[in-house]
Order: C-alpha cells, then structure tokens, then sequence
C-alpha cells in the first residue's frame, strides 16, 4: 500500500514545485511591470513639476502618489532592492525611447491605462501572470 502512496506524493511535491516556480516567475512578471509603472509616473509627475503650472500641480501628485503605490505594491512581492533596480532599469527605458524630456506621449499611450489597472487590481494581474507564466 505505501507503494502506492509514495508515487502520488512524489507526484503532488513536484507539482507543487512546479506551481511555486511559476508562481516566483508570476511574481516577477507583476513586478516588472509594476516597476514600469512607477517609471511612467515618476517621469510623468517630474515632467509636470518641470511646467512649473500651478493648475497642473494636483495632477503632478497625484502622479507622483501613484509612483510610489505601484513601488508599494511591488515590494510585496519582491525585495526592496529588487523593485529599486526594476525602477531603475525601466525609468532608462521610458527616457531612452522618448523624443525629448517633455514627450510625454508615448509613454502615455502605452501605461496611462494600464498602470490604472495594475495598481487598482494588482491580484486580478498576479492571476494573469500566474496563468501566462505556466
């Protein structure tokens, strides 16, 4: 009888290895792109506190207050250090691919959206990732 046991043990131990593996890779995933967030909206808010407009000055924080949600959220799923050097890379990223300091475009077109789903449903993408990362 333990013959039989120990198979589906086995079995169930490497499956839930399996499962941890894509559950880090989901993880890193999520982080990533949260780190790419946080890039958008620290670009974003410095480019708006640059305009020096007192009219725009609410939609600076809030985009600066949005930066540091997406980091937030990230640390949970990774290191503090990690989520630092994710950020970094991909704040190079975002300026290497814009025009000029000021183009904002771009980068609006691709994470305005996106980053407002991945910070107001950051499970819902774990989930994502999870499934995608299989």
């Amino acid at each position: 009888m333990s013959g039989t046991i120990l198979p589906n043990t086995l079995a169930l131990a490497i499956g839930l290895l399996s499962f941890n593996a894509a559950a880090g890779d989901a993880e890193d995933a999520l982080t990533k792109e949260l780190a790419e967030c946080a890039a958008y909206y620290q670009i974003a808010s410095s480019a708006i506190a640059a305009m020096n407009a007192p009219q725009m000055q609410a939609v600076g924080e809030r985009l600066k207050a949005s930066g540091e949600q997406a980091v937030d959220i990230a640390n949970k799923y990774q290191t503090e250090e990690y989520v630092n050097a994710a950020v970094v890379a991909a704040t190079k990223q975002h300026k290497a691919s814009m025009p000029n300091s000021k183009s904002l475009g771009p980068l609006m077109g691709k994470y305005k959206e996106q980053c407002k789903v991945v910070i107001s449903q950051p499970e819902q993408r774990l989930d994502y990732w999870t499934m995608a990362t299989m």
